[in-house]
């Protein structure tokens, strides 16, 4: 898919399974195992899929999925799988590898968002993963993940961005956030404060890479937010700020999280907002 002069590829960097209850809050299961069937320790299936934007001057990822120093315990509850998928093999079939990427923009810090943009090189060191590139982080998450709550701290992992901060490649911004001519932060702080999503726009498409506003299709349904969330209120209103602007307009929204769907645009009939031309990146 092109939009304006950047060019966007999907980057699957690992399958994970997170708890089916903790995605879908108080909906019910035998509603949300329609969709997304769990395990027999009610896991359900998702993946970490970061976007690659390149034009002729820049090599955007946004995101970078869980990353590989995780222990082996956390790896198991998570469900962490690389076997069909990584980073670095998604990006080297595309003809990438760490040292191309110029910019990284960091939805926010969970693990599962942030944890490959650090690496330990040979020596066992904690080193950035993409050494040339300018990290972007909202500076009131990077306050929130530096001090979490009891409730959220174990989504944060220091070794996944401290390490950025001291080799000089973070850049903290603050609000919404014109990146360049064409793509666009947008800051919300339903699920952790100051997350920000990614517009991208030219004259004829839009593409939001929501993150964790809507992390799966089946979030589309206003109700179905995350236990994960700090803020379930916050978040319901700012889905029905924004699934009217993206149904309207008809922008493109691409999933994180969601294992079988890619890329979709979003329809409202008088009850409810529903997906529709489900699709795939490449094929656009």
């Amino acid at each position: 898919m092109q939009i304006g002069k950047y060019k966007l590829y999907s980057i699957q960097t690992g399958l994970i399974r997170l708890d089916g209850g903790a995605m879908f809050g108080i909906v019910p299961k035998p509603l949300w195992s329609k969709t997304n069937p769990s395990d027999d320790r009610n896991r359900i299936d998702m993946c970490m899929r970061a976007l690659l934007l390149v034009s002729d001057e820049k090599k955007i990822l946004i995101d970078n999925g869980a990353g590989y120093k995780m222990p082996y315990k956390l790896n198991d509850i998570y469900g962490i799988d690389y076997k069909k998928y990584s980073l670095e093999k998604s990006l080297n079939s595309i003809g990438f590898n760490y040292s191309d990427i110029t910019d990284v923009i960091l939805t926010h810090l969970h693990f599962d968002h942030c944890g490959g943009s650090t690496l330990r090189n040979e020596n066992g060191e904690l080193k950035p993963t993409f050494p040339n590139a300018v990290y972007y982080v909202q500076r009131k998450h990077w306050e929130w993940a530096n001090n979490p709550t009891e409730r959220d701290k174990a989504s944060f992992f220091n070794e996944n961005f401290i390490p950025i901060q001291s080799s000089g490649q973070l850049n903290l911004i603050e609000n919404d956030f014109e990146f360049d001519e064409q793509i666009k932060l947008l800051v919300i702080n339903g699920h952790t404060p100051g997350q920000q999503m990614v517009r991208v726009k030219d004259g004829n498409n839009t593409l939001l890479y929501p993150a964790d506003l809507m992390p799966m299709a089946t979030h589309v349904n206003i109700p179905y937010i995350m236990g994960y969330d700090l803020f379930p209120l916050t978040t319901l209103e700012e889905k029905k700020k924004y699934l009217p602007k993206i149904a309207d307009e008809k922008w493109f929204v691409f999933f994180e999280h969601d294992p079988f769907t890619e890329i979709c645009k979003i329809h409202r009939n008088q009850i409810r907002f529903e997906i529709v031309n489900k699709s795939k990146l490449e094929v656009l």
